[in-house]
Protein backbone atom coordinates (compact mmCIF):
# COMPACT_ATOMS: atom_id res chain seq x y z
CA UNK A 1 0.00 0.00 0.00
CA UNK A 2 0.59 3.42 -0.34
CA UNK A 3 2.29 5.25 2.78
CA UNK A 4 0.82 8.63 2.69
CA UNK A 5 2.38 11.31 5.12
CA UNK A 6 0.51 14.05 7.27
CA UNK A 7 1.82 17.54 7.57
CA UNK A 8 0.01 19.41 10.52
CA UNK A 9 1.29 22.53 9.13
CA UNK A 10 0.25 26.46 10.20
CA UNK A 11 3.36 26.59 12.88
CA UNK A 12 3.95 28.74 10.47
CA UNK A 13 2.85 28.66 6.87
CA UNK A 14 6.45 29.37 5.58
CA UNK A 15 7.86 26.83 7.62
CA UNK A 16 5.24 24.14 6.57
CA UNK A 17 6.24 25.02 2.98
CA UNK A 18 10.29 24.90 3.77
CA UNK A 19 9.55 21.25 5.10
CA UNK A 20 7.66 19.91 2.50
CA UNK A 21 10.24 21.20 0.03
CA UNK A 22 12.73 19.31 2.24
CA UNK A 23 10.82 16.30 1.65
CA UNK A 24 10.49 16.75 -2.22
CA UNK A 25 14.98 17.16 -2.23
CA UNK A 26 15.12 13.94 0.05
CA UNK A 27 13.32 11.64 -1.82
CA UNK A 28 15.01 9.85 -4.88
CA UNK A 29 12.68 10.49 -7.57
CA UNK A 30 13.22 10.93 -11.64
CA UNK A 31 9.72 11.85 -12.10
CA UNK A 32 6.82 12.67 -10.83
CA UNK A 33 5.31 9.52 -9.83
CA UNK A 34 8.61 8.62 -7.88
CA UNK A 35 7.37 11.14 -5.44
CA UNK A 36 5.76 10.25 -1.91
CA UNK A 37 2.17 11.12 -1.47
CA UNK A 38 1.88 14.00 1.10
CA UNK A 39 -1.20 15.19 2.88
CA UNK A 40 -0.57 18.69 4.35
CA UNK A 41 -3.31 20.33 6.74
CA UNK A 42 -2.00 24.31 7.08
CA UNK A 43 -3.91 25.82 9.80
CA UNK A 44 -2.39 28.81 10.56
CA UNK A 45 -4.90 29.42 13.38
CA UNK A 46 -3.38 27.40 16.11
CA UNK A 47 -2.62 29.35 18.79
CA UNK A 48 0.91 30.54 19.03
CA UNK A 49 3.05 27.62 21.43
CA UNK A 50 5.17 29.77 23.09
CA UNK A 51 2.74 32.22 24.61
CA UNK A 52 0.82 29.39 25.90
CA UNK A 53 3.43 27.72 27.50
CA UNK A 54 5.31 31.02 28.99
CA UNK A 55 2.32 33.40 29.85
CA UNK A 56 -0.42 31.05 29.86
CA UNK A 57 -2.13 31.67 26.32
CA UNK A 58 -4.39 30.08 24.64
CA UNK A 59 -3.31 25.81 24.23
CA UNK A 60 -2.22 25.21 20.89
CA UNK A 61 -3.23 21.61 21.64
CA UNK A 62 -7.25 21.25 20.98
CA UNK A 63 -6.42 22.65 17.17
CA UNK A 64 -3.68 20.73 16.75
CA UNK A 65 -5.38 17.50 17.72
CA UNK A 66 -8.52 18.66 15.21
CA UNK A 67 -5.53 19.02 12.43
CA UNK A 68 -4.11 15.74 13.21
CA UNK A 69 -7.42 14.03 13.17
CA UNK A 70 -8.78 15.50 9.92
CA UNK A 71 -4.95 13.99 8.42
CA UNK A 72 -5.43 10.58 9.48
CA UNK A 73 -9.05 10.41 8.28
CA UNK A 74 -7.82 11.37 5.10
CA UNK A 75 -5.55 8.50 4.80
CA UNK A 76 -2.22 9.50 6.35
CA UNK A 77 -0.70 6.59 7.47
CA UNK A 78 2.22 9.10 9.71
CA UNK A 79 1.92 12.38 10.98
CA UNK A 80 4.59 14.95 10.89
CA UNK A 81 4.32 18.33 12.67
CA UNK A 82 7.30 21.16 11.47
CA UNK A 83 7.34 22.64 14.68
CA UNK A 84 9.89 22.51 17.43
CA UNK A 85 8.15 24.39 20.33
CA UNK A 86 4.53 22.28 19.44
CA UNK A 87 6.63 19.17 20.63
CA UNK A 88 5.56 20.38 23.98
CA UNK A 89 2.04 18.95 23.75
CA UNK A 90 3.52 15.73 22.28
CA UNK A 91 2.63 13.10 24.18
CA UNK A 92 -1.28 14.54 24.40
CA UNK A 93 -0.80 14.86 20.78
CA UNK A 94 0.24 11.23 20.05
CA UNK A 95 -2.60 9.46 22.35
CA UNK A 96 -5.28 11.48 20.55
CA UNK A 97 -4.32 9.85 16.97
CA UNK A 98 -3.85 6.51 16.16
CA UNK A 99 -1.43 6.98 13.64
CA UNK A 100 2.66 7.57 14.56
CA UNK A 101 3.40 11.20 14.90
CA UNK A 102 7.21 11.37 14.55
CA UNK A 103 8.79 13.28 17.50
CA UNK A 104 10.94 16.05 15.95
CA UNK A 105 13.11 16.18 19.61
CA UNK A 106 14.10 12.98 19.42
CA UNK A 107 15.22 12.35 16.46
CA UNK A 108 16.90 15.11 16.52
CA UNK A 109 18.61 13.87 19.42
CA UNK A 110 19.13 10.76 18.04
CA UNK A 111 21.11 12.29 14.78
CA UNK A 112 23.20 14.57 17.04
CA UNK A 113 24.73 11.11 18.98
CA UNK A 114 24.38 9.66 15.65
CA UNK A 115 26.92 12.45 14.18
CA UNK A 116 28.97 12.53 16.49
CA UNK A 117 29.34 9.20 19.17
CA UNK A 118 31.33 10.64 21.54
CA UNK A 119 29.83 14.09 21.43
CA UNK A 120 28.91 14.83 24.82
CA UNK A 121 27.73 19.54 24.19
CA UNK A 122 24.95 20.49 21.50
CA UNK A 123 24.02 23.98 21.07
CA UNK A 124 20.45 25.14 20.59
CA UNK A 125 18.47 27.90 18.64
CA UNK A 126 15.32 27.98 19.29
CA UNK A 127 12.20 29.76 20.94
CA UNK A 128 12.18 30.98 24.61
CA UNK A 129 9.31 28.17 24.52
CA UNK A 130 11.21 25.35 23.29
CA UNK A 131 14.43 26.46 24.94
CA UNK A 132 12.64 27.42 28.60
CA UNK A 133 10.19 23.89 28.17
CA UNK A 134 13.39 21.86 28.56
CA UNK A 135 11.62 19.40 25.58
CA UNK A 136 15.24 19.64 24.10
CA UNK A 137 17.26 19.02 26.96
CA UNK A 138 15.34 16.20 28.08
CA UNK A 139 16.17 14.22 24.99
CA UNK A 140 19.41 15.11 24.78
CA UNK A 141 20.14 14.30 28.52
CA UNK A 142 18.88 11.02 28.30
CA UNK A 143 21.62 10.45 25.48
CA UNK A 144 24.17 11.51 27.99
CA UNK A 145 24.37 14.92 25.98
CA UNK A 146 24.56 18.71 27.96
CA UNK A 147 22.51 21.52 25.65
CA UNK A 148 24.19 25.29 25.58
CA UNK A 149 21.44 27.81 25.02
CA UNK A 150 21.72 31.43 24.17
CA UNK A 151 21.97 34.36 27.01
CA UNK A 152 18.77 36.39 28.10
CA UNK A 153 19.89 39.20 25.70
CA UNK A 154 20.75 36.58 22.94
CA UNK A 155 17.05 35.06 23.11
CA UNK A 156 15.52 38.05 22.84
CA UNK A 157 17.21 38.88 19.44
CA UNK A 158 16.41 34.98 18.52
CA UNK A 159 12.82 35.94 19.15
CA UNK A 160 12.90 39.14 17.16
CA UNK A 161 14.66 37.12 14.37
CA UNK A 162 12.15 34.84 14.27
CA UNK A 163 9.08 37.04 14.55
CA UNK A 164 10.85 38.82 11.31
CA UNK A 165 11.05 35.50 9.43
CA UNK A 166 7.05 35.01 10.21
CA UNK A 167 6.31 38.30 8.90
CA UNK A 168 8.21 37.98 6.01
CA UNK A 169 10.84 40.95 6.88
CA UNK A 170 13.89 39.47 7.35
CA UNK A 171 17.25 40.38 5.90
CA UNK A 172 21.14 39.68 5.70
CA UNK A 173 21.49 41.12 9.07
CA UNK A 174 18.70 38.35 10.58
CA UNK A 175 20.99 35.65 9.05
CA UNK A 176 24.23 36.82 10.52
CA UNK A 177 22.53 37.73 13.96
CA UNK A 178 21.37 33.53 14.01
CA UNK A 179 24.95 32.78 12.95
CA UNK A 180 26.69 34.38 15.37
CA UNK A 181 24.75 33.85 18.17
CA UNK A 182 25.30 29.90 17.26
CA UNK A 183 28.82 30.82 16.64
CA UNK A 184 29.14 31.95 20.05
CA UNK A 185 27.68 28.64 21.27
CA UNK A 186 30.74 26.39 19.08
CA UNK A 187 33.11 28.97 21.15
CA UNK A 188 31.67 27.86 24.22
CA UNK A 189 32.06 24.18 23.99
CA UNK A 190 29.07 22.91 21.69
CA UNK A 191 30.61 20.31 19.08
CA UNK A 192 27.16 20.88 16.49
CA UNK A 193 24.53 23.77 16.67
CA UNK A 194 20.70 22.53 16.47
CA UNK A 195 18.23 24.72 14.26
CA UNK A 196 15.38 23.98 16.94
CA UNK A 197 12.92 26.14 14.93
CA UNK A 198 11.86 25.76 11.81
CA UNK A 199 11.89 29.83 10.83
CA UNK A 200 15.49 29.77 11.39
CA UNK A 201 16.60 27.56 8.49
CA UNK A 202 14.55 30.28 6.65
CA UNK A 203 17.55 32.40 7.36
CA UNK A 204 20.36 30.50 8.07
CA UNK A 205 23.14 29.77 5.81
CA UNK A 206 24.70 26.71 6.79
CA UNK A 207 27.16 26.92 4.01
CA UNK A 208 28.62 29.91 5.22
CA UNK A 209 29.04 29.04 8.77
CA UNK A 210 32.42 27.04 9.59
CA UNK A 211 30.49 24.95 12.41
CA UNK A 212 28.26 22.02 11.95
CA UNK A 213 24.66 22.41 12.20
CA UNK A 214 21.57 19.83 12.93
CA UNK A 215 18.98 21.43 10.64
CA UNK A 216 15.66 19.74 12.59
CA UNK A 217 13.39 20.35 9.67
CA UNK A 218 15.70 18.42 6.96
CA UNK A 219 16.38 15.78 9.93
CA UNK A 220 12.23 15.28 10.82
CA UNK A 221 11.95 15.29 6.79
CA UNK A 222 14.40 12.83 6.49
CA UNK A 223 12.44 10.26 9.23
CA UNK A 224 9.16 11.20 7.09
CA UNK A 225 10.71 9.61 3.63
CA UNK A 226 12.22 6.88 5.15
CA UNK A 227 8.90 5.82 6.36
CA UNK A 228 7.12 6.35 3.53
CA UNK A 229 9.65 4.72 1.37
CA UNK A 230 9.61 1.58 3.93
CA UNK A 231 12.86 2.04 5.43
CA UNK A 232 11.35 2.26 9.31
CA UNK A 233 8.00 1.09 10.55
CA UNK A 234 7.64 4.30 12.30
Amino acid sequence: MTRIIGIIGGMGPEATADFYREIIRLTPAARDQDHIPVLIYSNPQIPERTTAILQGGPSPLPLMIETARVLERAGAGLLAMPCNTAHFYYGELQAAVEVPVLNMIEETAQAFSARFPRGRIAGLLGTAGTIRSGIYQAAFARRGIELLAPGEEEQRLIMEGIGKVKAGTCDQATALMFESIGARLVRSGAEAVVLGCTEIPLAFDEHRVDYFTLNATRILAQAAVDWALGRRDR
